[in-house]
């Protein structure tokens, strides 16, 4: 085990000025295991801000290969972490080792895709306007706009994916991609992964020449907002609670200069199971449907927490079969203390509402998760009740079962903003009930089509993100080569000579970009 492990890692160096210490815990036993944190102090608060400060401006200037290159190497530098590494993410999480060395590929992949994105060039949205002097009755200027990053970033680790939304996850590789130096929060839950990735990153900055405060990482509780509120900080990263993430909008909309908040925060991901497909394969999509719920014990940001279907004979039976599918799965080790703990006050609140009925699930004993299954009435959905649109974060969902198509519409105007929507359903589904996307579209980021939510793919097209409350802010997504844009913000340079312009914006076109010159997308030279 390195020395340093537990030292917070200020603008490149490790350091441990702090009083307050805290301890990682194995998930299974909640015993605590063998190295200690030390909580940053105020003082490195705001080293580590300034020294990110400090790195911007020769970060953001580094061509966008020679970011490509540290990206890729914080990639090779992550795949090499070993056994030794996947052991102790197992024990910090209780997630199997299959899915340690899943999510390891997957967040070395993210870095990997935004290298890609730095060097084909296209985040530069390269807009060019030439001069028209002789433009009557007014002349026109020669305008010139590119992106650049908007700075210092701060990051907060989610607890459910201790890799890829963690320490090297989307947020930090799309901000680092983007120019941004970043400090990142550790997540209390898997301290001592963060810390075997955090030293990764170093060393890939090291060997690529990179400037010593692009990175930093802080551990404790309570340094968070004074993060946020430093005056270096020009923006931030967070997955977790609707609370949690609240709470961060709040304190950057008060500071004296404003930021933006990317919070990824709650969402219950419907599921509408239409007649047609029950009527063709409703066992089979019970099973499945059960199989997501429980998938990674619900801890998943798009599990499906909500079930809509029309009433009929077919509903009633796929109900059932839900009913047996969700009784029949066996408990599960949750992420730590506090995720069970917020798991089972879901779970009480459900089972006190009148209008609820709890369908199947033992009762929660010990440590571990059970998966359980609820009804509501579908006026709850339809009136917007509070507790029905919360995120119960765990191996559970609610169904509701609605009287016709006119009800359905009705209840999903009353969701509120939402990840993902599924419909299930046959081409004769799709005919009759249409209009249903329409209403998706402006509720959810990603409407699925006979598929489950959970699994989310790291790729250009995809959109993880959605209206509040599912996100802070509905243009953005944390996952995929387009969560490059909430760091970037647009530059404009008026009658700038040539060559004091950057390489994106120059007549030669150096960079070989496609560039909207004068209305028309063209990569040629401009005379």
């Amino acid at each position: 085990m390195p020395s340093t492990i537990g030292h917070n890692i200020i603008g490149g160096v490790f350091s441990a000025a702090g009083s307050v210490v805290h301890s990682s815990h194995d998930a299974t036993t909640g015993e605590p295991l063998p190295y200690t944190f030390i909580q940053a102090s105020a003082e490195e608060v705001d080293a580590a801000a300034k020294a990110a400060a400090e790195a911007y401006p020769a970060y953001r200037s580094l061509p966008a290969t020679q970011r490509a290159t540290f990206l890729d190497a914080i990639a090779d530098e992550i795949d090499a972490l070993g056994d030794d590494f996947v052991a102790i993410v197992c024990r910090e999480t209780a997630l199997p080792a299959a899915r340690i060395q899943g999510e390891r590929s997957r967040t070395s992949g993210q870095m990997r895709l935004f290298a890609r994105v730095l060097r084909r060039g296209d985040f530069y949205a390269a807009r060019i306007d030439r001069a028209q002097p002789e433009r009557q009755p007014l002349p026109r200027a020669d305008l010139r706009q590119y992106r650049i990053g908007v700075g210092p970033v701060a990051v907060f680790g989610a607890s459910n994916f201790p890799l890829a939304f963690s320490t090297a996850g989307g947020d930090t590789a799309s901000a680092l991609a983007a120019g941004c130096p970043v400090v990142f929060k550790a997540h209390s839950g898997h301290m001592a992964t963060a810390a075997f990735v955090a030293e990764a990153i170093l060393r890939a900055a090291r060997a690529t020449g990179i400037p010593a405060g692009v990175f930093s990482m802080i551990y404790g509780s309570g340094v968070g907002e004074a993060l946020v509120k430093h005056p270096a900080i020009q923006a931030v990263g967070f997955t977790g609670s609707l609370k949690g993430g609240r709470a961060l909008c709040d304190m950057a909309a008060a500071r004296p200069q404003p930021i933006p908040v990317f919070a990824e925060m709650s969402s219950i991901n419907p599921v509408l199971v239409l007649p047609g497909a029950l009527a063709s394969r409703g066992e089979r999509i019970a099973r499945e449907l059960a199989d997501s719920v429980v998938l990674g014990c619900g801890q998943f940001c798009t599990n499906p927490g909500l079930v809509i279907g029309i009433a009929s004979p077919e509903f009633s039976l796929f109900t059932a079969n839900l009913i047996a599918e969700i009784g029949q799965r066996p408990a599960q080790t949750m992420l730590n203390g506090g995720t069970l703990r917020s798991y089972e006050k879901g779970l009480a609140a459900l089972h006190a509402h009148p209008r609820i009925r709890h369908l199947a699930g033992q009762p929660q004993e010990g440590r571990q998760a059970r998966p359980q299954l609820f009804q509501a009435d579908a006026g709850l959905l339809i009136d917007g009740d509070a507790l029905l649109q919360e995120e119960v974060f765990g191996p559970a969902t609610v169904i509701v079962e609605v009287a016709d198509k006119a009800e359905l519409l009705r209840a999903l105007h009353g969701l509120r903003g939402q990840l993902t929507a599924t419909l299930t359903a046959e081409a004769d589904d799709l005919q009759a009930h249409g209009d249903l996307l329409a209403v998706l579209e402006q509720k959810v980021g990603r409407v699925l089509f006979n598929g489950y939510p959970t699994g989310v793919e790291v790729c250009d097209a995809m959109v993880h993100g959605g209206p509040y409350p599912a996100t802070s802010d509905a243009r953005g997504t944390s996952v995929g080569s387009l969560a490059i844009e909430r760091f970037l913000r647009p530059l404009c340079y008026q009658n700038c000579p040539d060559a004091l312009l950057p390489e994106a914006l120059q007549n030669a076109n150096p960079l070989g970009l496609a560039r909207l010159v004068d209305g028309v997308t063209t990569r040629d030279a401009l005379d």
